[in-house]
């Protein structure tokens, strides 16, 4: 056996003994909601389609059709010819959702933390990041070479601390979070962020992966902070759009910079112009049918309230379990039972927190999700 061989083998059976190792298994999404897997058709409470637009018969009819008129791909880097005309379109709707000047698309939204933040902060600058956020903010960071300080999930105190202990020292500095906590479904208290960010000469900027289209009327979780200053207000198409690809929307100089610099668009062929397509559609959605947008949160609270959580503030309910062993149990029992509700284990939260990660989408049936909340509430309490 080769060292490489060898390394990997210990690496994954080391994993196993922890209920740590982890593999793809094949999912068909038959529509929106079911899936079917290892021959089982199930109901998914794992999938981030919040407003089942993937399978919307406008947004799949967009995707078509562009895929007719352009092909399949985009055929080179944005800046070589890659930037299709149908970017202009999305990027200037994205920019009027969120209030910006601008906005710019990028292939996904890891190519999108991992390309803005080197872009603008880099050594001798600070980068305070929610230690909670998304792995993609952690990636950029390290990219960038500044200094890398974590305040805890949340905490309004501690980030004020830290920017009193660290930010005369550095240069520019950058304050990093999600809009929307994807694996806790909670909320970043962002006008307390922007008020310290704007106090101590910091950007400010948000994730709103898993809030556009989902809270704040649709808007995103900066909507529900009225007066909030968001300098680069980043998304997916990936969640409630249904779709593919990222964004970011920020000031036009910002814009500019990025799509000149940020080396995650630069050197990255465009996103194909069917994603981009299908985005436009699942925002005209979005624009036009508020009851849609409402019911995602409707039905995470009425699962919450009937497993006497506290309410549901997004799409995302966890249901913490505690180890990696009993996780898996948990979500094997609730499969059983016809339901997907994968496990999610360290490192994607942090140790002793492993835990059923459960999405509502607009369209889960409410008996369903009674009847989950029934099957829920014994394997919390077996």
């Amino acid at each position: 056996m080769d060292s490489l061989t060898a390394f990997a083998q210990t690496k994954l059976t080391g994993l196993e003994a922890r209920s740590l190792k982890r593999t793809l298994v094949p999912t068909h999404r038959l529509d929106g909601l079911w899936v079917e897997r290892n021959g089982r058709r199930l109901l998914s409470f794992s999938c981030n389609d919040y407003l089942n637009l993937s399978h919307h018969p406008a947004v799949k009819a967009a995707a078509i059709a562009a895929v007719e008129a352009h092909g399949v791909g985009a055929g080179a880097s944005r800046l070589v010819t890659g930037d299709h005309p149908i970017f202009t379109e999305l990027e200037s709707r994205l920019a009027a959702l969120k209030g910006a000047e601008a906005a710019c698309v990028f292939g996904s939204g890891y190519l999108a933390n991992s390309g803005i933040i080197p872009t603008v902060v880099g050594q001798g600058d600070l980068i305070l990041i929610d230690d909670l956020a998304h792995a993609c903010i952690w990636s950029g960071a390290q990219l960038s070479g500044a200094r890398i300080v974590a305040f805890r999930h949340n905490d309004v105190a501690d980030l004020a601390a830290k920017l009193a202990a660290y930010r005369a020292e550095a240069g520019r500095a950058l304050i990093a979070t999600d809009g929307v906590f994807s694996m806790d479904g909670d909320l970043a208290p962002l006008d307390q962020i922007s008020a310290l960010a704007q106090a101590h000469d910091a950007w400010l900027l948000v994730d709103d992966a898993h809030g556009l289209g989902v809270v704040g009327e649709g808007r995103g979780a900066a909507a529900m902070f009225p007066g909030a200053k968001v300098d680069l207000a980043m998304g997916t198409f990936s969640k409630a759009l249904g779709g593919y690809g990222a964004y970011v929307c920020a000031s036009q100089p910002v814009i500019d910079l990025l799509k000149t610099r940020s080396r995650t668009l630069v050197y990255t062929t465009g996103l194909p112009p069917a994603n981009a397509a299908a985005a436009l559609a699942a925002l005209d959605v979005i624009a036009s049918d508020p009851d849609l947008v409402a019911a995602p949160l409707a039905k995470a609270r009425r699962f919450t309230r009937a497993v006497n959580l506290p309410d549901a503030t997004s799409a995302v309910v966890p249901i913490l379990m505690g180890e990696a062993d009993r996780t898996l149990a948990a979500a094997r029992d609730l499969e059983a039972q016809g339901f997907l509700a994968v496990a999610i284990r360290p490192p994607t939260v942090p140790e002793g927190t492993a835990r059923l990660r459960l999405a509502f989408t607009a369209a889960h049936p409410d008996a369903e999700i009674d009847r989950l909340a029934a099957a829920v509430r014994l394997v919390m309490n077996p």
